[in-house]
């Protein structure tokens, strides 16, 4: 019987300490519990907070970007190797005259007027000289005297020289007869040049054309006063005429260009009264030599009209093709901006502006040449604004590539 409790009592103090075990495991689960929950609260706490700086930081940065100025750009284009430059020109016929009398008097008739087709020798006026008449009938009548006297001093002469022979008259009286045939002589020649003089006036009492051409003016009427410029009379053309089968047009190349026009290239022309229509033409001579006033060269283009087609007088837009320069490039003229300082260009690298000196050359219209200040791989702004300073940031919405140059 005393075994039995020593037994129990045994069994007993095995037993308690596995109680006090399981009472001290309790409390470090809760805490774990609780550790756990509160790792995964601050998770929860950690992830919302991070989600909102990074949405906030991503909606300043949309923000940021929303408020750079949006630009569109364009790379400039190099200029083709053989460029056409367009300039004005006067239509000029190849021979032209203005006809002026060569005597005074009145205008008796005219035979031709403007725009008639005249052929070489052909009468276009008479001028009535009745002064010119009378100073022919009177050359005319002092000629006839003087022949006789001559006729008569020729006889005196011989007569004169036969009896010196046989001495009935002295050598004085010889030589006087002699000297007297001379003198007589001397006097008809006088009178002959005087005649031929008045006959060669009255034979320009008519006007003949000097070429076959058309006329293209006429400055005088029937009952005119003619005068041909002698003393103190004001000379003026009584006619105006023009041989229009063959042009001349009359162009000023800049100078920038000046080297690259050279005899026997082509031209065409256009007029506005052919619109749609160009003319051939070739350049025939150049005046080798710059005009310092306005620092051109005078060049003439030959044009063939044989049908009369272009008029005379013309202003004509010349199409001519120079060489380049190699390091040429074309811009749109929307791009330029005109500052102070000087003509400037917006250039976008790394999203920021630099506004760049840049030289221009030809203005073609829509596009300008660009002699420097600028590469092929440049992006321009495409309209800058007049606000637009460098260092400023932008973003680019539409890029245009070389080629889209129009």
């Amino acid at each position: 019987m005393s075994q039995e409790p020593e037994e129990r009592k045994q069994i007993a103090g095995q037993t308690l300490p596995s109680n006090d075990v399981g009472r001290q495991q309790r409390p470090r689960r809760r805490w774990l519990s609780l550790a756990i929950a509160l790792i995964a609260v601050a998770a929860l706490l950690v992830s919302g907070i991070w989600s909102r700086v990074r949405a906030r930081t991503t909606l300043k940065a949309e923000t940021a970007q929303v408020a750079l100025t949006a630009v569109s750009v364009v790379s400039p284009k190099q200029a083709a190797p053989a460029q056409e430059i367009i300039l004005p020109g006067n239509v000029q016929p190849f021979i032209t005259a203005p006809i002026y009398a060569r005597t005074n008097g009145y205008l008796k008739r005219w035979y031709v007027d403007i725009g008639a087709r005249v052929k070489q020798g052909q009468l276009l006026a008479v001028i009535e000289t009745p002064e010119v008449d009378q100073q022919l009938q009177q050359a005319r009548s002092n000629l006839a005297t003087a022949k006789a006297n001559l006729e008569l001093a020729s006889v005196t002469r011989t007569r004169y020289l036969g009896l010196l022979k046989s001495n009935a008259v002295s050598q004085q009286d010889a030589d006087n007869a002699v000297g007297a045939y001379n003198a007589n002589k001397a006097i008809v020649e006088a009178d002959q040049a005087a005649v031929d003089q008045y006959t060669a006036l009255v034979s320009f009492e008519k006007i003949y054309a000097p070429f076959d051409g058309i006329i293209t003016a006429r400055n005088t009427d029937i009952g005119d006063l003619i005068n041909s410029g002698s003393g103190n009379g004001v000379k003026t053309d009584l006619f105006h005429i023009a041989q229009p089968g063959k042009l001349r047009v009359y162009v000023n190349v800049p100078e920038e260009y000046s080297r690259g026009v050279k005899a026997g290239t082509t031209a065409d022309l256009s007029l506005a009264e052919f619109p749609g229509s160009t003319f051939r033409g070739t350049l025939v001579r150049t005046a080798d030599a710059i005009t310092v006033t306005t620092r051109t060269l005078l060049v003439e283009i030959d044009v063939d009209n044989p049908t009369g087609t272009l008029l005379t007088g013309s202003y004509a837009e010349v199409h001519l093709a120079v060489p380049a320069q190699s390091s040429t490039l074309l811009l749109p003229v929307n791009t330029l901006l005109f500052r102070s300082e000087g003509l400037r260009v917006g250039v976008v690298k790394d999203g920021k502006v630099t506004l760049t000196a840049v030289t221009p050359g030809h203005d073609f219209g829509n596009q300008i040449e660009i002699v420097a200040g600028l590469k092929t791989d440049d992006q321009v702004i495409i309209n800058p604004p007049d606000s637009l300073i460098t260092g400023q940031q932008v973003q680019i919405v539409q890029a245009t590539l070389p080629g889209d140059i129009k």
